[in-house]
């Protein structure tokens, strides 16, 4: 059956431009989607390096001027993947162009640029235009599962919270400054570039609300060598080593909605990590724990199984009847990284299809911009306990 055509641009072609290039390629090809999307166009502002990369990745064209592409007719989402300084400008251009927007997770660098972000989704949605923010790990088939399970009250009463994201490609003191080291353009360090994920992944599964956190932040390495590509980044000694000014480690207890503690971690030096992302979650009758570094398999503790047959048991999520994975491959053999974003991408263009708003919303990726500042309060006051949402100089800021 002919399918409407549905124009992509992608702003950024990077990492995460890579991995969403891989999406918007395979999953019309896996997925039966309500629209043809149609990889129109990729933006850049290195006119040779986003030809490039337009080649390798499948886009039709490269453009240098993210401005002329929301102006076009034939584009009707607009992907923004550029470092986190950029997303409030294009979000908001491309919404009120008429365009619907995906957005790379954290959404703004500030509470302040994110709220500008969904006041402008909340206008444009009452048009039938939708955003949505690209918190990918959501549509990790385990993770999912751990939602559904969660949901069905399999764990019993939720009393405990423990959330990790543990990385170690900064551990080298001497590796080159990029821009995810520059508060300027990437907003936090391993606060909002994974700590983010922890924080979304939390109240995904649990369906809680971050209301109040007490952390502490730090910089283990304050300098390193710049490349020629990072030169002009802000904060740079000299022609040849620049300041890191965002944190390094990001650790924070904090209290959800229903009462319950959690403990979150975020870090980019855990020697021998590479990326465990791990979700620990004790209820009264039972217990859920997950780690990306075994992204197919989720840890599921009953406690109405006999005492002598207790234990975690270990569920390889790889069945049709798990989520998402019946367009994939037969029992047994197991997804990638790049998987969620063709998920995501899915997930999207029903959504959009039907009129609804996707999620999670720019409301969504909003109040994860309130926790982050939150913690970032609390920690410039001395670990104090600051509810999410408060202004720091308020009287929800109290001393630990």
């Amino acid at each position: 059956m002919s399918r409407p055509p549905f124009g992509v641009a992608l702003i950024g072609y990077g990492f995460m431009g890579a991995a969403h290039s891989q999406a918007w390629r395979v999953a019309p090809r896996f997925f039966e989607l309500p629209v043809e999307p149609r990889m129109s166009v990729i933006v850049g502002r290195d006119r040779a390096r986003v030809e490039a990369a337009g080649e390798r990745f499948g886009w039709a064209e490269a453009e240098t001027d993210w401005r002329r592409v929301i102006q076009r007719d034939d584009i009707d989402l607009v992907d923004i993947c550029s470092p986190g300084s950029t997303h409030v400008e294009i979000a908001i251009a491309a919404l009120e162009a008429g365009k619907h927007v995906l957005c790379e997770k954290p959404l703004a660098n500030t509470v302040d640029e994110a709220r500008r972000m969904t006041d402008a989704a909340r206008r444009a949605a009452d048009h039938g235009v939708y955003a949505m923010v690209g918190f990918s790990y959501r549509r990790v088939p385990a993770i999912t599962l751990a939602r559904d399970l969660f949901t069905a009250g399999r764990i019993g009463e939720l009393r405990q919270v423990r959330a990790l994201y543990l990385q170690d490609w900064l551990v080298d003191a001497e590796g080159p400054m990029t821009w995810r080291l520059d508060k300027d353009q990437a907003g936090s360090g391993s606060l909002g570039d994974i700590g983010a994920h922890a924080i979304d992944a939390v109240q995904f599964i649990t369906g809680h609300r971050v209301t109040s956190v007490s952390g502490i932040l730090d910089t283990l390495v304050t300098e390193r060598p710049m490349l020629e590509e990072s030169i002009g980044l802000s904060g740079t000694a000299s022609g040849e080593r620049g300041h890191v000014t965002v944190d390094d480690v990001a650790l924070f207890t904090a209290r959800l909605d229903n009462g319950v503690l959690g403990s979150f971690e975020a870090t980019r030096y855990a020697t021998g990590r590479k990326n465990a992302f791990r979700l620990e979650f004790s209820g009264s009758t039972g217990a859920i724990a997950f780690d990306f570094e075994r992204m197919n398999e989720l840890e599921f503790y009953d406690g109405a199984d006999p005492a002598g047959l207790r234990g975690f048991r270990r569920i390889l999520v790889t069945e049709p009847e798990h989520p998402y994975m019946d367009a994939w491959w037969p029992t047994g053999h197991g997804i990638g990284y790049e998987h969620p974003f063709s998920h995501q991408v899915r997930d999207l263009l029903v959504d959009i299809a039907a009129g609804a708003q996707p999620s999670p919303s720019f409301d969504e990726g909003l109040q994860v911009q309130q926790v982050l500042q939150a913690v970032e309060t609390s920690s410039a006051a001395g670990s104090a306990w600051v509810a999410v949402g408060a202004d720091a100089s308020s009287a929800d800021v109290q001393q630990g």
